[in-house]
């Protein structure tokens, strides 16, 4: 806020919004891209708590991983090509999303604790507060909407 006084100009805080951090990263699918995409996605919490100063709890740094790992998986095993993964933050969320080439959308199957595999996506509605899926030009969009959970 600018508060005016007899013609002088006060800053008296931010006027404008800080902007959320942003990371991307391409990845070829080549072995030992999803262990990259998950230090990348450490790398990014670690940089939320410091720039943001972020406080969440351990678990948190953890699910966001995990949510990496299981949506960088799905890419790596269901597109014909590389695929991106971006992430973004600030102190009170952190939204994960990958792009792939395959515009076929995931499925989540029914919860079935006698299913061998295919709980991924089953992982990510029970840790995010939101996902979505969506087509783009080049073949889709999964993206998941993480709340900072505090110590």
């Amino acid at each position: 806020m600018i508060k005016h006084l007899d013609g002088a100009v006060i800053p008296t805080g931010f006027d404008v919004p800080v902007e959320p951090l942003r990371r991307a990263a391409h990845y070829t699918g080549e072995p030992g891209s999803i262990a990259e995409a998950r230090d990348f996605a450490a790398d990014f919490v670690d940089q939320l708590r410091t720039e943001w100063c972020a406080v969440m709890d351990d678990r948190f740094g953890h699910d966001v991983m995990l949510v990496v790992s299981e949506l960088v998986t799905n890419a790596d095993r269901h597109s014909n090509g590389p695929y991106i993964l971006e992430l973004e933050g600030t102190d009170t969320s952190v939204t994960v999303a990958v792009y792939d080439s395959s515009d076929r959308l995931p499925l989540r199957f029914p919860r079935d604790p006698r299913r061998v595999g295919r709980h991924g996506l089953e992982i990510v509605h029970a840790i995010a507060t939101e996902v979505t899926a969506d087509r783009i030009p080049v073949g889709k969009r999964v993206r998941a909407v993480l709340g900072v959970a505090a110590d």
